[in-house]
């Protein structure tokens, strides 16, 4: 893509709003990340911006996509893949079959102005309409409707999981970013671990994890089970799995923001390396001088600006380890983002993702409760 229509978008997009508050942040991977490069220098750009894996999702997507509203704010698709090849073997376990999955799936909306944010999680057993996609290996996997949401991912990669987003959403994603099982565990040990509280004891042997009741310094490979677990705690569905990420993010974030990166020099630069090798971008983002200004732009969070909600579902009758659209109710959702407004408590009213419990189970010392609909 030309130069000149980078920095149109980036111009289209530019905060036009005071900024205010703490450092804050979206999602897991995310913020966290854009957090990280904001103060990267100069002498070590060419090493961090060698890191970075970028994917071209314009060049793959065509023009067939929802239109790309010119009103300030941004939707970012946030993956995290469950792939079992090379290291990622040994940090989430099974066995390597040669695919990978969308794992974690969330779309961050930041509003205009850039100072509050929606983070809305799929399920990845949610069932959905999977529109035609190319193969990485050449041809184009058919239109299939009643699929996985994490099988898009699977079957054509990044640019087939941003067309599954859009056509369910209505919504044109900005940018894209993933990360990985190595990847997160990674960025957890190069923070020096995050600490969250348990109100209850976890063991989940199929996520190598078990903490009891009480607060815990978890580092990488205890964090990574943390945010996978999904017989730990709750009805061992994927929707008890997405609320302790949920909660997880609270943490992290804090983590983030108590580290002081600026005194130390040395061990922002080791941090700033582990993630950028950590994720992979669309190739708007795959540069540290584009990550830096995006990073920027999102100052103004603080952490009672941002909502997390589930998209609402409800269990297939044909298979209770599937998940259904509540149709109404999830657009509702969308209409809210499409439109920059917040999203109404009745689109999440009634569905299975809002009944599971495990609210409260696991928090950040400081953060007492996950944000939740507008």
């Amino acid at each position: 893509m030309p130069e000149h229509a980078d920095e149109g978008r980036a111009a289209r997009r530019r905060l036009r709003g005071p900024r205010r508050r703490a450092l804050r942040i979206t999602a897991w991977v995310v913020a966290t990340f854009l957090l990280l490069t904001t103060t990267a220098v100069g002498c070590l750009y060419l090493k961090l911006n060698g890191n970075i894996r970028g994917i071209d999702i314009n060049a793959l997507l065509g023009r067939d996509r929802p239109a790309d509203v010119d009103n300030g704010s941004m939707d970012i698709l946030v993956l995290g893949s469950d792939s079992r090849s090379g290291s990622n073997q040994k940090a989430g376990g099974g066995t390597d079959d040669g695919t990978a999955r969308s794992d974690t799936a969330m779309i961050v909306h930041v509003y205009q102005g850039h100072d509050r944010a929606s983070v809305v999680s799929i399920p990845r057993d949610t069932l959905v309409d999977r529109p035609a996609c190319a193969e990485p290996g050449g041809g184009t996997a058919p239109p299939r409707s009643g699929e996985m949401f994490n099988e898009a991912y699977a079957i054509g990669g990044p640019a087939c999981a941003v067309k599954t987003a859009e056509t369910m959403t209505g919504i044109r994603m900005d940018h894209y970013i993933e990360v990985d099982f190595s990847g997160f565990q990674h960025l957890i040990d190069a923070l020096g671990g995050v600490t969250v509280t348990t109100s209850q004891a976890i063991s989940d042997d199929r996520s190598h994890l078990h903490l009891p009741a009480g607060t815990h310094h978890l580092d990488g490979k205890q964090a990574l089970g943390l945010v996978r677990t999904r017989h730990g705690v709750g009805d061992g569905s994927d929707l008890g799995r997405i609320r302790l990420q949920q909660a997880f993010l609270k943490a992290l974030v804090d983590r983030v923001n108590g580290i002081g990166l600026l005194s130390s020099p040395t061990r922002l630069y080791e941090i700033a390396d582990t993630a950028t090798g950590a994720i992979t971008t669309d190739s708007e983002l795959a540069s540290v001088k584009k990550l830096v200004g995006l990073g920027e732009s999102l100052k103004g969070l603080g952490s009672e600006d941002i909502g997390m909600v589930t998209m609402p579902v409800r269990y297939d009758p044909a298979d209770p380890n599937r998940v259904l659209p509540i149709t109404d109710q999830a657009e509702q959702v969308w209409a809210a983002l499409r439109a920059d407004k917040p999203i109404p408590r009745s689109a999440t009213k009634g569905s299975a993702g809002d009944d599971v419990d495990t609210n409260g189970v696991v928090r950040s010392s400081s953060q007492p409760s996950a944000g939740g609909p507008e």
